[in-house]
């Protein structure tokens, strides 16, 4: 039925209901795709990670000395941008403030993988043997970012050459200098790592690492050999053993690596890149769970208005 040529507000009603589905169907045609998409390694566009900004405050032990640039949350946060991985840039931490978190509303609708790690732990080099190559996949093309926290837990197991502090400084000079180098400098320190109960590679052998994961520089030199950052490694790690851990169901950590992908802790094997996978897509399931809820709301909310501001105007009632 139609009311002065215009149709009865029974039919807008109907049409604003058919609206309604037709938007959740979409939405959730395109959570399906992207998993599609995940699954056989292709983008869903790139993000400008270096224009995240960090907001919240972590409550933990005030740092010893101050951070490097680009690791105001106590570790670096990378993504991709048309140029390759790109790091987030943050002000440098100054003696007496607190880190300051990675916000987790700048990375709506991305997987975020964080790990603390330990460059003398063989678990983590487990999991970096097993993940590392997917882990980089995933970033490049836009569909996670990763955070990567060095912390030094080890040093008593490398026969007082304390290489865990003095591997996790070299990663922050790292950060400080040259951040976009930082996932293949991350990559590199697990290809070379020690065992433990060893002294582990001299400095001038950390440096040599660095060089072949292509950072060289004579800042980077200098902080390497003065490790500069070696009082913010043990203020660091203190805050990672006693937390609370941002932005997790995980209050402090417990041993290395510990793994999270937004927030929720990975138990899985470390050397199963499968596992990983799976609970990898697990969580980004969710993600599109919760794109579909938030489309079928805000689509429902339309329509009610609709229907709402209809009868207003025309003072029609069913």
């Amino acid at each position: 039925m139609t009311l002065n040529g215009r149709p009865s507000q029974k039919d807008r009603r109907t049409d604003a209901r058919e609206h309604a589905r037709q938007l959740r169907d979409d939405t959730a045609y395109t959570a399906r795709r992207r998993r599609r998409l995940w699954r056989g390694g292709i983008g869903l566009g790139l993000i400008a990670v270096a224009t995240i900004v960090a907001v919240s405050i972590v409550a933990a032990v005030r740092p010893a000395a101050a951070g490097p640039l680009n690791m105001a949350s106590d570790g670096v946060l990378l993504g991709a941008d048309e140029s390759g991985v790109v790091a987030a840039s943050t002000v440098a931490v100054v003696v007496g403030e607190d880190p300051i978190a990675t916000d987790p509303t700048a990375l709506a609708n991305l997987v975020n993988i964080t790990m603390y790690v330990d460059y003398l732990c063989s678990y983590c080099g487990q999991f970096e043997a097993a993940n590392a190559e997917q882990i980089a996949s995933w970033v490049t093309a836009g569909n996670a970012t990763v955070e990567i926290h060095p912390i030094a837990i080890l040093d008593k197991s490398s026969a007082g050459g304390s290489y865990s502090t003095r591997a996790a400084n070299a990663a922050a000079c790292v950060a400080d200098s040259a951040p976009n180098d930082f996932l293949a400098v991350n990559t590199a320190l697990f290809a070379a790592q020690p065992d433990e109960h060893t002294t582990g590679p001299t400095d001038a052998d950390l440096l040599s690492v660095l060089h072949s994961a292509g950072v060289q520089s004579e800042a980077v030199t200098d902080c390497v050999t003065e490790q500069t950052f070696a009082s913010w490694v043990g203020g660091a790690t203190d805050r990672a053993l006693t937390g609370p851990l941002p932005n997790s169901d995980v209050r402090t950590v417990t041993g290395t690596p510990t793994v999270l992908v937004n927030g929720v802790s990975y138990t899985g094997a470390f050397d199963d890149a499968a596992a990983f996978e799976e609970f990898v897509l697990t969580e980004a399931a969710d993600l599109d769970d919760d794109e579909i809820a938030l489309a079928e709301a805000q689509a429902a909310a339309a329509a009610a208005a609709a229907a709402a501001a209809e009868a207003a105007q025309t003072g029609v009632t069913e």
